[in-house]
């Protein structure tokens, strides 16, 4: 394991631009790819990118840190990398102006799409801790290897899944279908619901959500 994690850590570092972006295309596409293809998404992706700005109130990071960072811990070691993973949830989630993301929901995408794992590559071509698809920094002119930097594949992530989110009328399971590629099936739903009960008291925004349905209508 240690040395896969080694090998992953020396192709992202000496990626080309671009090398990402290839391997999706030569990938067949599968079904978990294509719920990010949607046109709509790529100003949004492009304006979360953007929003470099961290919103924290003291008080309330204070909180936050003390709640998730134990828990946090149990998936990344590295204390530093731990931290800045809570603080990009928390300030995209919090993001004034935009949409509200509960940050639970956001960390348990985590959990279930890459174990927190930055370096994580799907057999789909699928990148980093929210498994972003490799053909957004070519549309947004970043570099292929910014997807396993932490804050840019989280802000990613959470602009494709509040789009989801926003068009499905807060459907969590709907948008998580859409999010994942994977419409009409509910394994994927259901799992990350399932990890977002280890993530409680992680949503203070008072979100609207239609999650617990068991079989959810179809738009």
């Amino acid at each position: 394991m240690r040395r896969l994690r080694s090998s992953a850590r020396a192709w992202a570092a000496k990626a080309a631009p671009g090398l990402l972006a290839a391997l999706a295309l030569a990938l067949a596409p599968r079904a978990e790819a294509a719920g990010q293809r949607d046109p709509a998404l790529r100003p949004i992706v492009q304006h979360a990118i953007t929003q470099a700005q961290c919103f924290l109130n003291r008080y309330d990071a204070a909180v936050w840190y003390t709640l998730m960072e134990p828990r946090l811990a149990r998936y990344v070691h590295n204390p530093a990398e731990r931290l800045d993973i809570l603080k990009q949830v928390y300030c995209v989630t919090h993001q004034p102006g935009a949409a509200k993301v509960p940050p639970g929901l956001v960390l348990a995408v985590m959990q279930v799409e890459s174990a927190f794992n930055r370096w994580a590559v799907s057999s789909s071509g699928a990148v980093g801790l929210m498994q972003v698809m490799p053909y957004w920094p070519e549309r947004l002119g970043m570099q292929g290897y910014e997807l396993v930097h932490v804050a840019a594949n989280i802000r990613m992530g959470c602009a494709i899944l509040r789009y989801y989110l926003q068009i499905t009328h807060d459907d969590v399971r709907l948008a998580l279908e859409e999010y994942n590629g994977s419409v009409g099936r509910h394994f994927y739903p259901n799992r990350v619901l399932t990890a977002w009960e280890n993530w409680n008291g992680a949503d203070d925004l008072g979100f609207p959500v239609r999650a617990q349905r068991a079989a959810p209508a179809r738009r």
